[in-house]
């Protein structure tokens, strides 16, 4: 039977990375599966080719958390597994009943963060808490990719509207379910992917391809066959000779309201086609221009004066082309013993962590503007605005989450508050991440014993 493998969210529980499943079979074995823990998720690195990263993805990672479940066929296929040979037969009846029932906090979707800072705080019993790390970081990452990559081209747009065209580059239909989704959370206006329309609830934007051009014999007849059913549509007039299309789509005598440029020189191709516009009295038209963007071709375009009224962006936008990851980690730094609250960390070269819970106190100049951030303990009250919030109490939603237009308003408030250079497409000096002298005594203090 053919296999789709998109997610059944009755059946959650085997989406995870294998070693997950061992660590929890083990912990259950010496009876720490219950002992409540805290893990977090941040990235280690912000990208040499970002000033800043965007929050993206806790809305599907709190979908998976709601509705985490093993169904009994995945049950009897790890009872089948030689990895779980000796597994005690009280963890297959346990995985029966297992729920998420731990607590979440987060930052906001929208909220803009930096290195090493936790996007993600998850505090539940320790097996469950373990289980969920792979899918957390998956949905966490590639929506965050795609968010900080769109807010670096709707930046560059200067305003002008940029449409999500890349679901067919995407990494699987899925990833481009996923890309749409935090694309339009950064600032895009809408996306091709219809699905992604609907369900999200944002404009769904096309023209035609070059295949309706082509299915004519002649060029002037497609364009007012098109238009004859899509009166507002945008023509594709690049197929042949863009200039010549241009004039092509004007005799067809039939209304529309706009032409897009997918291939060549966009910038003298832009000025060609307005001119050709303007002097047939069509200031109303509109030029899109798509075909490979990305956020430095868009601002080269506009710097040199392309007379374009908004782009349609794929490959680059929803594979993140220049930087296709980043460096998240989930990482276990607190836990319940008998003897007390025991912080946890890692020493390994390059790859430290921090013990205990965390919060981000983010710190602001009298404009309003942030001026840097300073990693504490939750047990701290630090000068700031403490960033995580509380999302989810004993597996339950402590409020609604965000609209996808609240976080769309959140990205822009904070466009607005960050230094200005930030905001640039050239690297600039790190904005401020400090860690706090009581967690830097905790680490040293931990590291010694």
């Amino acid at each position: 039977m053919a296999q789709s493998l998109f997610p059944d969210e009755r059946r959650l529980g085997l989406l995870t990375d294998l070693y997950e499943l061992t660590m929890a079979v083990g912990y259950f074995a010496h009876g720490l599966a219950g002992q409540r823990a805290t893990f977090e998720l941040w990235m280690r690195r912000v990208p040499t080719c970002r000033n800043y990263l965007i929050a993206a993805g806790l809305e599907q990672a709190i979908h998976y958390l709601q509705r985490l479940n093993f169904a009994d066929d995945q049950i009897a296929y790890l009872r089948g597994l030689p990895a779980f040979a000796h597994a005690p037969p009280e963890w297959f009846e346990r995985l029966r009943t297992l729920r998420f029932d731990g607590d979440v906090w987060a930052l906001p979707e929208g909220t803009v963060f930096f290195a090493g800072e936790p996007v993600l705080r998850v505090t539940a019993p320790l097996m469950t808490a373990q289980i969920v790390e792979t899918y957390l970081i998956a949905t966490m990452t590639v929506q965050t990719l795609v968010a900080s990559k769109a807010a670096r081209v709707v930046t560059a747009a200067q305003g002008r509207p940029v449409v999500d065209f890349g679901s067919r580059r995407a990494h699987g239909p899925q990833a481009g379910l996923l890309a749409a989704r935090a694309a339009c959370l950064a600032g895009c206006v809408g996306t091709s992917n219809a699905e992604a329309a609907r369900l999200l609830g944002v404009a769904a934007v096309g023209t035609q391809a070059h295949a309706w051009i082509m299915a004519f014999d002649d060029e002037t007849e497609a364009f007012r066959r098109f238009a004859q059913v899509f009166p507002n549509a945008t023509l594709l007039v690049d197929t042949y000779d863009t200039l010549h299309g241009v004039r092509k789509a004007l005799a067809c005598g039939a209304p529309f309201a706009g032409i897009r440029l997918d291939s060549g020189d966009l910038l003298e191709l832009s000025r060609g086609a307005r001119a050709i516009l303007d002097q047939a009295g069509r200031r109303d038209v509109q030029i899109v221009a798509s075909g490979d963007l990305n956020e430095y071709k868009i601002a080269d375009l506009l710097a040199a004066g392309a007379p374009i009224d908004s782009f349609g962006v794929g490959t680059e936008l929803v594979t993140s082309r220049d930087e296709p990851t980043l460096s998240t980690v989930y990482k276990l730094v607190e836990q319940e013993t008998p003897a007390g609250v025991a912080g946890r960390l890692k020493l390994a070269a390059e790859k430290k962590t921090y013990p205990f819970a965390k919060q981000v106190f983010r710190q602001t100049g009298p404009d309003g503007r942030f001026t840097g951030d300073v990693i504490g303990r939750v047990t701290e009250s630090l000068p700031g605005e403490p960033l995580l919030v509380p999302v989810m109490k004993h597996g339950e939603l402590v409020r609604p989450l965000d609209s996808l237009e609240a976080c769309r308003e959140r990205v822009k408030q904070q466009w607005q508050r960050l230094p200005p250079g930030l905001l640039g497409l050239d690297q600039v000096s790190p904005y401020p991440v400090a860690i706090s002298p009581l967690l830097e005594e905790e680490a040293r203090r931990l590291g010694k014993s």
